[in-house]
C-alpha cells in the first residue's frame, strides 16, 4: 500500500500539484482499494460499505468532469490507474 505523498508524486503535474484531478481520483482510489480488502473480511461493516459507495460516487463525479474537460488526460488516467470504463 502506497501512502498519500508516493501516490501524489507519482501523478502530480507539476511540482506543486497537490489537487489535480489525476492525484485525487488516485488517492481515492488508493482509499477504495483499501476499504474493499477490509469488507472482504468484515462482511457486516455497513458503515464502512456506505463510505465506500461514497468515495466511488466522488470518484466517478471526478473522472467525468476530467472527461468532459479533456478525453486524453482521461484515457491516460483510467489506463495507469487500471480502471475499467
Amino acid at each position: 500500500m502506497q501512502n498519500k505523498a508516493a501516490i501524489k508524486q507519482e501523478y502530480k503535474l507539476h511540482d506543486k500539484d497537490t489537487g489535480s484531478v489525476e492525484v485525487q481520483v488516485a488517492l481515492l482510489t488508493q482509499r477504495i482499494k483499501e476499504l474493499t480488502e477490509h469488507l472482504q473480511k468484515h462482511v457486516k461493516d455497513h458503515s464502512s460499505r456506505r463510505g465506500l459507495i461514497h468515495l466511488v460516487g466522488q470518484r466517478r463525479r471526478l473522472l467525468d468532469y476530467l472527461h468532459s474537460r479533456d478525453a486524453t488526460r482521461y484515457q491516460q488516467l483510467i489506463g495507469r490507474l487500471g480502471l475499467r470504463r
